[in-house]
């Protein structure tokens, strides 16, 4: 009787390998969590000494996060970030899973295999900054919210991803359904949707973060500071220096406190949303992704 050898990937690994691997993995972690560990110690110091003593200050103090959240100017960021992140996804999603599921239909349409490689040129070749402005400009959204959500309310690679987990459906449920008499909006909302739970959360979660980090356009088209979403007020402090509070009273207590712990204190603030959505979603990144991607 033949003896079946297993491929050299499927075999169990010996245990010096595996004890390798966890080395290799246990410093991965320590050499990501130490810079987020010193940025939310740092935070909570209450003098420069206690910063550059070590990992963990010596004095503990709230004053850096009292000093943010006694003015007005990071509490009005975060509204806008939040309102952006919230409007931009949504619309977004609406965007992208309507052109998604009619590039699904290149058999069907004539024209839509064009309009699939046009989507997919859009990922080699953009237009750069200054047509972007503009457009922009002509558009008249210079100063305006849109101006952050519009350009950038469809993702080319996002797009591919709905589009190929769509095709992943059987089409024997499609077919099905539209024997029945079902229509194309209600295969997509209550055949197609709830089948694509999992690409649905992580393509949101791709445009969240997104919205959420982006500082650039806002710098580009946003004229008014009372504007600005949290990125951009931490680009602007954290960055160039400039303080967060013109009011003597703000200045006089921002100074009895290093500047380090106050730009860490920000950094803490504009970074905890993202971490805190993110483990919700992340369970569905293998299926969402994986899928999504590998068939055409």
């Amino acid at each position: 009787m033949a003896v079946t050898h297993r491929p050299p990937w499927m075999a169990t690994p010996r245990w010096p390998l595996q004890t390798l691997k966890a080395v290799v993995i246990a410093a991965i972690v320590l050499v990501m969590l130490y810079p987020f560990i010193y940025v939310v110690a740092g935070s909570f110091a209450a003098n420069a000494h206690s910063i550059l003593g070590g990992l963990l200050p010596e004095d503990y103090s709230l004053q850096a996060y009292r000093q943010i959240f006694g003015g007005d100017v990071v509490l009005r960021s975060l509204a806008v970030s939040v309102a952006v992140t919230l409007v931009g996804t949504a619309l977004s999603m609406v965007v992208s899973i309507g052109m998604a599921w009619g590039l699904t239909r290149t058999r069907d349409v004539p024209g839509t295999r064009f309009v699939l490689y046009a989507v997919i040129g859009t990922m080699l070749f953009t237009a750069g900054v200054i047509p972007n402005y503009l457009l922009v400009k002509s558009l008249g959204l210079i100063d305006s919210y849109l101006s952050l959500i519009l350009p950038v309310v469809a993702s080319a690679f996002n797009i591919v991803v709905l589009r190929n987990f769509f095709m992943e459906i059987p089409r024997d449920i499609v077919d099905s359904a539209r024997i029945d008499g079902a229509g194309e909006w209600h295969i997509l909302v209550r055949i197609v949707l709830p089948l694509s739970k999992a690409v649905l959360a992580v393509v949101a979660l791709f445009y969240a973060v997104g919205y959420w980090n982006d500082f650039f356009n806002a710098l580009l088209y946003l004229d008014d500071s009372q504007k600005w979403p949290i990125q951009l007020v931490l680009n602007q402090y954290v960055i160039r220096g400039e303080s967060l509070s013109t009011s003597a009273q703000a200045s006089a207590a921002a100074a009895r406190l290093p500047a380090e712990s106050l730009k860490m204190a920000v950094v803490v603030i504009a970074t905890t949303p993202i971490l805190i959505v993110y483990p919700f979603l992340q369970r569905y990144f293998t299926k969402g992704v994986l899928t999504g991607a590998i068939k055409d």
